[in-house]
């Protein structure tokens, strides 16, 4: 697995022409094994991880720091509180997910000006659970130039981080967006990782399903409303 996805990292950046790569590094799991793979493709001194708090934990930033620093990996930290509120400041008022998706759009828009700058890809770092049911943002952290974890469930990112030898705290703590204080990506989806991997694992192998039937109409309703996120802009061809 590990290999298969170093080797495919190697093979985007050779074809694009470019340098190295660039990653918005949160301090969850994700982000730190996108890293460490990205480390083993490109080297570390081609690897640029950006720490972007934007109102977010004191912890999430802590633990970016320490897995950048476990790796070796060059970083720079641009905390864009500022720029969001001046954004909203200008802006009339909206709904509380207009307000919160300007959070990873702003972070996106940081990533690309740095991997035009460093002639770099950015590197996304959604996994296949939030992937199949649109658990991100549109033209936020849903955008991005390569996705190497993007076949991978959730428990599979868990399981190879620990092959990696990311820190255990990194792996095991509850993935957040960090929207806002104590947003949780569980409690928003209203669905454990667990539960969400079983049910994605038995509809791609047509398995009898053990989750309530409740959650799986939940899943198959989610992958069917976010279908949007997963395709381009749609075309009106003449």
């Amino acid at each position: 697995m590990k290999l298969k996805i170093v080797s495919w990292i190697k093979k985007q950046v050779i074809e694009a022409g470019v340098k190295g790569i660039v990653i918005g590094l949160s301090g969850g799991v994700d982000s730190a094994v996108v890293s460490a793979l990205a480390k083993q493709a490109v080297g570390k001194n081609n690897v640029l991880a950006l720490m972007l708090p934007c109102h977010s934990q004191p912890q999430d930033l802590i633990d970016a720091k320490i897995v950048a620093k476990k790796l070796g990996i060059k970083t720079k930290v641009i905390d864009l509180s500022g720029v969001y509120d001046s954004l909203k400041k200008i802006l009339p008022p909206g709904n509380k997910l207009a307000a919160l998706n300007l959070k990873p759009r702003l972070r996106m828009l940081t990533l690309y000006y740095f991997a035009n700058k460093l002639n770099y890809l950015v590197g996304g770092t959604g996994n296949k659970s939030e992937l199949s049911v649109g658990y991100f943002t549109k033209h936020g952290d849903g955008a991005t130039d390569i996705l190497p974890i993007a076949g991978l469930l959730k428990k599979d990112v868990r399981r190879l981080a620990r092959e990696l030898g990311l820190p255990e705290h990194i792996i095991t703590k509850s993935p957040t967006a960090g929207l806002w204080v104590g947003q949780t990506d569980e409690g928003e989806m209203g669905i454990t990782y667990n539960e969400l991997d079983d049910i994605l694992e038995r509809l791609e192998k047509r398995q009898k399903q053990t989750v309530s039937k409740h959650k799986v109409k939940k899943v198959k309703e989610m992958i069917r409303r976010s279908e949007h996120k997963r395709l381009g802009p749609k075309i009106c061809f003449i």
